[in-house]
């Protein structure tokens, strides 16, 4: 009999109107990789445009996990808007850079790195200074 794997967490945080902050934590997998595409399409849904997606407490992530990263990638430019993956975990890192994917998609160590990302982008108003 299998042993189950702890389950997918994903929480969502909006630093800004249109970004979504989901720090995902677990094995982002064939068994989880649902969970995380409702996440992401909720927030889709609710006119989110930007997604900073943290993997930092992700240690495994397969095909799965990297076709909902391409799928969302892909509906964001159509918005437009973008996706930046944030500190993936070594292993997660190793898997985006063997398949290219960190090409397509951003890697920034931080969420305020990926913020200054966002704010790069053609056609984004800066946030107001406070």
């Amino acid at each position: 009999m299998p042993i189950a794997q702890d389950p997918l967490s994903v929480e969502v945080t909006l630093p800004r109107e249109d970004v979504a902050l989901l720090t995902v934590e677990g094995y982002l997998d064939v068994d989880t990789a649902t969970e995380f595409q409702h996440h992401l399409a909720n927030q889709l849904h609710h006119g989110r445009r930007h997604f900073l997606l943290d993997l930092s407490a992700v240690p495994f992530m397969d095909s799965s996990g990297m076709n909902i990263i391409l799928r969302v990638y892909q509906e964001a430019r159509e918005l437009p808007g973008s996706v930046h993956i944030i500190s993936p975990a070594p292993a997660v890192r190793r898997i985006l850079d063997l398949t290219g994917v960190s090409i397509t998609v951003p890697v920034s160590e931080s969420a305020d790195e990926a913020l200054e990302r966002v704010d790069r982008l053609p056609g984004t108003p800066a946030e107001p200074e406070a």
